[in-house]
């Protein structure tokens, strides 16, 4: 079965964030701040940075799964600032602080061109749960805001839920769908892609079943999955994105190095930011597996996903 649904892109529309965004922003990262930034005013209080505090400091970034190498690296960065600028009020501690969290995060911060290719292939991959549908349908309205056409493929024919909640996010775009009942996901997506190219779709975003890593055949479907993209379209997939729960904390940076050995993840989408309060697992992935940090979600909404921008969420975190 196949599902068609008229595109209706805005061309007048355009990239920038929808009002209200910084506010959303800011409400999403609520329970990292508390944890966070409201504990590290308290430690600069004293308005010393000796190595009482830089302990106590290891300790609260460690619980907001900032992961241990990051932790080092914004500890021996804010001592060299404080030491160099004779830092010695919990203000000018605080924002030393934030700057060397935006020059450890401000590297995955690189937004999609999607200008390159026409149609330009979107593979999203993920674990059961992390909210890899539910992106594909708010990614679709963010492309659509650009004036971009877009394509959605039902690639996870193995849960029917999913085949319906795409079918039903392409509806509320009003967008194209290509869905089967049943049958190989690669040749959902290959017809999908053959698809785009005879409507002149600008955007492909095709959908797979979610697995865990350690399911070695499901990794192995995935990949083959990859391999047939390139079939239908050779320099494809333009773009390989892993959807991460951030409420599963350093559990996402295992999820990134197989997922990336099994299919070349090209970019990050962390979702859920907005129900947990250890979104400093974003500072562990710079450090230990840097991959681009395409999209970030803090809420529900439709327009709660958007372009990850490093000096806005740490902005956040400290505000």
């Amino acid at each position: 079965m196949f599902s068609f649904l008229k595109n209706k892109p805005d061309p007048s529309a355009d990239a920038n964030p929808p009002a209200g965004w910084r506010e959303r922003l800011f409400g999403g990262l609520a329970r990292t701040r508390a944890h966070l930034g409201g504990r590290v005013k308290t430690l600069f209080s004293r308005g010393k940075v000796d190595a009482e505090l830089l302990e106590e400091l290891e300790e609260l970034l460690l619980t907001a799964d900032v992961g241990m190498e990051a932790a080092r690296y914004l500890l021996e960065n804010l001592k060299a600032r404080a030491k160099a600028k004779k830092l010695d009020d919990a203000a000018s501690i605080q924002a030393a602080l934030a700057a060397a969290f935006v020059d450890l995060l401000a590297p995955l911060e690189a937004p999609l061109d999607t200008a390159t290719h026409n149609p330009y292939i979107i593979m999203l991959a993920g674990v059961n749960g992390a909210g890899k549908t539910t992106s594909i349908g708010k990614l679709a309205k963010y492309f659509q805001s650009q004036g971009k056409s877009v394509l959605l493929a039902a690639g996870d024919t193995f849960r029917a839920a999913a085949r319906e909640q795409l079918l039903a996010w392409g509806e509320r775009n009003q967008v194209t769908v290509v869905a089967q009942e049943s049958g190989d996901p690669a040749a959902v997506i290959f017809d999908a892609i053959h698809a785009a190219r005879a409507r002149k779709i600008d955007i492909v975003l095709a959908d797979t079943a979610g697995r865990l890593p350690n399911q070695q055949n499901l990794m192995e479907e995935i990949a083959k999955v990859r391999r047939v993209i390139q079939k239908a379209e050779a320099d494809g997939p333009h773009e390989v994105l892993l959807v991460l729960d951030a409420n599963i904390g350093q559990n996402a940076l295992q999820q990134v190095k197989a997922f990336d050995a099994a299919i070349g993840v090209s970019g990050l989408v962390l979702t859920k930011l907005d129900g947990t309060a250890k979104g400093g697992v974003i500072a562990a992935i710079a450090r230990q597996c840097p991959k681009p940090i395409r999209f970030i979600g803090v809420g529900e909404g439709i327009d709660d996903l958007r372009p990850f921008v490093a000096r806005d969420f740490v902005e956040a975190l400290f505000a």
